[in-house]
């Protein structure tokens, strides 16, 4: 039977190849200094600038709120990101004569925070889910923005307002295109 100990027998591992490959090619080491070509080479800007956003983008999808001030009769809540310095802020309307109608966006902003009105204080330092795009910037998630069922059926009575407002417009631009669409198929048919 053959002696299965190994003794004497040595393991080769992957990181002893690359020992042994690295003493023959002579490289550079992290303990050596740098050459002096180096120092002057920099980094380009436009790395910097899409690690950066990338990095802004990427970290949380978040924004915490730092600041919550009344600016006449609007509440700004001020956010900025987890490892940023640039900052966004968010409008509301604030509440006036002791009534919380008026402000129905700012509560939902709260509720969705999982803020008390009673506690507003509590707000700063909230995480707001939130996304950034390069071209507008960040833009917070629609349930913090108080974008709900109620400003669909906003739309839909701003659509019904305007086509109600407009109607004899749209109706003389109907008979007008439906006379031509008439002309065109005369001649075609006849032409």
């Amino acid at each position: 039977m053959a002696d299965r100990s190994g003794g004497d027998e040595r393991v080769s591992t992957t990181a002893d190849r690359e020992r042994a490959n690295d003493a023959d090619d002579d490289p550079i080491s992290d303990a050596d200094p740098l050459p002096d070509d180096l120092d002057d080479a920099g980094v380009d800007e436009e790395v910097k600038r899409r690690l950066r956003e990338a990095y802004l983008n990427d970290e949380e999808n978040a924004l915490i709120v730092t600041r919550v001030r009344s600016v006449g009769d609007r509440v700004a809540v001020e956010m900025r990101p987890p490892h940023g310095d640039a900052t966004h802020t968010e409008r509301f309307d604030a509440p006036r004569d002791g009534s919380l109608q008026e402000s129905e966006e700012f509560l939902e902003f709260l509720e969705a925070a999982g803020v008390s009105p009673l506690d507003v204080d509590e707000l700063v330092g909230t995480r707001v889910p939130a996304t950034y795009d390069p071209e507008t910037g960040w833009k917070v998630d629609a349930a913090y923005r108080g974008e709900s069922e109620v400003e669909s059926e906003n739309r839909l009575a701003a659509a019904r307002d305007w086509l109600w407002t407009y109607r004899a417009w749209l109706l003389a631009a109907l008979l007008v295109g439906g006379e031509l669409a008439f002309v065109a198929v005369i001649i075609l048919l006849y032409g």
